[in-house]
């Protein structure tokens, strides 16, 4: 009887169990490396920066628009680390939303900077009037201008009155926008569509046409996107079309106009801790607000404002147009 097979067989076996053993060992070794239980306890969000951000919000519910001086939780803005250096010197923006939120810490950094700043918004003339002290308390003018994008008008006059007040334009944010939750398509009115669509997309066309004829080589357009235009948000079907049409108007205007050496491009704000949201979330909702990321917790204002600053300044971003950048607090997107 030839015993070679189950001599191979036993062999085999031998093998197979050493290199199981061998997985074993190293699974053991991991197991040593393992973070010890903290009591079921999850570890706080990361903290990146010698600031230390808030992960918790009220319980708080805004009636539209939202303004930030009726916030139980102040939203930070003001970039107490961040030093200007004349990289927009004498320039002039016109900042649409830019009384409260991410348009506030926008126009307090472009202020700090050295540009002088025009303010488009709707009715929160309290947030538009700190926003107004805070620019001038940065050496710099300010001026407001209250009315409504959707009115194709109006976007003419702000860009009109932009440049009779400082004489030129030379960069243009276009950042206001509406925002209302559903949990159904069947939810979405017409009425809902057309609000979405008139102030996101449409006003930001607007005003870009309003301003382009007064600006010039080196001048820029940011338009605020949104991490919903890049993945959608179940609960934010009209919104997040509407942020995919910016992203998709950014590259494509940015094509249009650069041989006139006009830059175009976007920012992607993932989740950020401003008027917008307790505005549209409920009071049980919010204080869930933001930890979903990979950071654990919503962002602050002053923590977006800096990429408007790279992107508006010729000095940070002269080779850079037609980019939507993502500042989401999620790795990869």
């Amino acid at each position: 009887m030839d015993n070679k097979p189950a001599a191979k067989d036993q062999a085999r076996s031998t093998s197979n169990e050493a290199a199981a053993e061998k997985q074993r060992d190293i699974q053991r070794e991991q197991d040593r490396k393992e973070p010890r239980e903290s009591g079921g306890k999850e570890s706080g969000p990361p903290q990146t920066s010698a600031q230390k951000y808030p992960s918790d919000f009220p319980s708080q519910h805004l009636t539209k628009p939202g303004q930030e001086v009726d916030m139980e939780l102040k939203p930070r803005f003001m970039a107490p680390d961040y030093r200007g250096s004349d990289k927009l010197k004498d320039k002039v923006a016109l900042i649409t939303g830019g009384d409260s939120g991410i348009g506030r810490a926008v126009a307090v950094l472009y202020a700090r900077e050295g540009a002088d700043v025009a303010i488009v918004y709707l009715a929160s003339h309290d947030d538009a009037q700190e926003t107004k002290r805070c620019i001038e308390q940065e050496g710099r003018r300010c001026l407001l201008i209250a009315g409504d994008l959707k009115d194709p008008k109006f976007c003419e006059e702000a860009v009109a009155k932009t440049v009779a007040e400082f004489r030129k334009l030379d960069i243009l944010v276009n950042n206001a926008a509406f925002q209302e939750h559903a949990h159904s398509l069947a939810d979405i009115t017409d009425e809902r569509i057309l609000e979405t669509f008139t102030t996101n997309i449409m006003g930001y066309m607007r005003m870009a046409r309003a301003a382009l004829p007064h600006l010039k080589e080196g001048s820029s357009i940011i338009n605020t996107g949104s991490v919903t235009g890049l993945k959608g948000s179940k609960n934010l079907l009209d919104y997040s079309a509407t942020k995919g049409a910016i992203h998709a108007f950014t590259m494509s205007l940015a094509s249009s106009v650069l041989e006139k050496g006009i830059r175009v491009n976007a920012v992607a704000p993932g989740p950020v801790w401003t008027p917008l949201n307790p505005a549209d979330q409920s009071s049980q909702e919010i204080v869930e607000f933001g930890k979903q990321t990979d950071f654990k917790r919503a962002a602050q204002p002053e923590e977006l404002s800096p990429a408007y600053v790279f992107l508006a300044a010729p000095a940070c971003s002269s080779y850079i147009t037609g980019i939507v950048l993502p500042v989401t607090g999620s790795v990869g997107n």
